[in-house]
């Protein structure tokens, strides 16, 4: 299984974001569930990135090369694909995953995220999509959510997955009855 995973190119003002990433990338690649993601090397995108590999787990970058051009590529990965346009690279992260999750970011991880959400509500592809919420990042586009839906404007049915950890994602994109999160 694959999870292609949105997260930022910055690492934010707290810790606790880095340590939540490091923590998920690391329990993923334990799991025997591959990564894709944006291919850099910076932020919080390399935090998942280099966990993820340092757990023994497989790594998938998707990278436009102007972002190659700019240096900011992550050169260790397990392999990196690299397309011509931001529009090409979301295409190609969105076919080789499984289940979407958006990590803390800032305005491209919306971009991903609400792009393979509305996809999703469209029927355009039938995997899961979720958030991760380490202390709260997410709670504020939440509780914006629950406003868009109380004035009418998001579907009552329409919700993210809201998970703490990483067993909680998994459990929420791919409960099993014996619990095994990969489906093996």
């Amino acid at each position: 299984m694959r999870v292609t995973a949105f997260t930022g190119a910055a690492e934010g003002r707290s810790e606790v974001y880095r340590d939540a990433v490091e923590a998920f990338g690391g329990h993923l690649a334990k799991a025997g569930v591959e990564v894709v993601y944006g291919g850099g090397r910076v932020g919080l995108m390399g935090v998942l990135a280099d966990a993820t590999l340092a757990a023994g787990g497989t790594v998938i970058g998707v990278i436009p090369q102007s972002l190659v051009d700019a240096e900011v590529a992550h050169t260790g990965l397990t392999e990196l694909i690299v397309v011509e346009t931001m529009h090409e690279r979301k295409a190609t992260m969105a076919r080789l995953g499984d289940a979407f999750v958006a990590l803390p970011g800032g305005t491209g991880t919306l971009d991903e995220l609400f792009e393979a959400w509305t996809w999703q509500q469209l029927g355009l592809h039938d995997k899961p999509v979720a958030l991760l919420n380490p202390a709260g990042f997410w709670d504020p586009l939440l509780a914006a959510l629950e406003h868009m839906r109380a004035a009418g404007f998001v579907r009552p049915a329409a919700r993210l997955p809201v998970a703490g950890d990483a067993d909680e994602f998994l459990r929420l994109v791919w409960p099993t009855p014996a619990g095994d999160a990969t489906g093996r």
